[in-house]
């Protein structure tokens, strides 16, 4: 059972990121929380290693600019998951076996701000990238954006290095996160990361929504000189299906933050580990997005549809008709979409 308490008084040189919890904390060595953290970590791991191979397979096949495009996001986004699961399941794991004493391994904070800083970059960028995919999608355009979200991710992971917010010791004393007040720049921080999230899911819906629309348009429309559609179709609904994996997994702990530091109410321990956990599904499941859901897979469940005419909607003629009639009058032009 944690003790949501330090073990060790605090003076006043004591370093910041111990400043509000400082270990070692007294609680019974327990081996549940190393099992749980270690299948979670291996689980993710291997989810994403074998999106990975999938991808890379995928892209030395495909010759659709368009959907290399898309692939190279996938891939950064799965390399993205991957190493965030590496890099902190790595120290959380590190410290359920051992138990080390964080303040005589790190007394100067380094350890302990390099983990705050992988949580805050890790847990952006596959937002980030989410959003950035749909706005590819919306435009269908090549657009190089992978090292810009990593970028910007990375420089407010940074903000807290120059006193912009700060990264403090959590319960139980096995991560670092950054300090969730509603006091003077951790306030700042606090609402930055939280606005920054919502904002990429709420672009991710609105960008996804016109683009689906727009597809939908396409695939209905009447001018049968049109190429195949079903890769646009398979990209629209593994880009929904990640936006939908990041709205269920981070807009409760994002909702949580915002609502926390603007009701001035004491942080509650136990919601924000709860919401943590919630979050970090999101790095297991992103990948299931895309190896579940292509249409080499589906074409072994539905082995009897006629995958190769023209499009998905082209399956279900009387659909096709229903949806065209009352898209017609909605679209006064659509978005060229790349063909193979």
């Amino acid at each position: 059972m944690v003790s949501f308490h330090s073990s060790q008084p605090l003076t006043n040189n004591t370093p910041l990121c111990y400043s509000i919890n400082s270990p070692p904390f007294a609680f019974k060595p327990t081996i549940a929380s190393a099992y749980f953290s270690s299948i979670f970590g291996s689980l993710g791991l291997l989810s994403n290693l074998i999106a990975f191979v999938v991808l890379l397979k995928s892209f030395r096949r495909t010759h659709s600019r368009s959907r290399s495009s898309f692939l190279i996001f996938l891939g950064g986004l799965v390399v993205t998951d991957f190493m965030g699961l590496l890099v902190t399941s790595s120290i959380v794991i590190s410290f359920h076996v051992t138990h080390f004493n964080w303040r005589e391994l790190d007394p100067d904070c380094h350890f302990c701000n390099f983990m705050g800083m992988s949580m805050v970059f890790y847990g952006l960028c596959p937002l980030l990238l989410g959003a950035a995919m749909a706005l590819e999608r919306f435009i269908a355009g090549t657009v190089s954006m992978v090292l810009m979200v990593w970028l910007i991710a990375g420089c407010i992971a940074l903000l807290p290095l120059i006193n912009v917010g700060s990264y403090h010791m959590q319960m139980p004393g096995s991560w670092c996160f950054f300090n969730i007040s509603s006091k003077g720049n951790d306030l700042v921080f606090s609402l930055l990361f939280s606005l920054v999230g919502l904002v990429c899911i709420a672009v991710s819906f609105l960008l996804n929504t016109i683009s689906v629309v727009t597809l939908i348009k396409v695939c209905c429309g009447e001018d049968r000189s049109q190429r195949r559609r079903d890769g646009e179709i398979e990209m629209m609904v593994q880009l929904i299906l990640i936006m939908v994996i990041a709205s269920i997994c981070w807009c409760p702990l994002l909702v949580f933050i915002a609502q926390t530091v603007l009701s001035k109410v004491p942080l509650q321990i136990r919601s924000l580990l709860l919401w943590i956990r919630f979050a970090t599904w999101n790095q297991i499941l992103d990948p299931w997005a895309y190896i579940l859901f292509r249409r080499a897979v589906l074409k072994g469940i539905f082995p009897r549809l006629d995958w190769s005419r023209g499009s998905i909607m082209t399956l279900y003629p009387s659909l096709g008709s229903t949806i065209r009639r009352f898209t017609r009058p909605s679209l006064t032009s659509t978005v060229s979409l790349d063909e193979t």
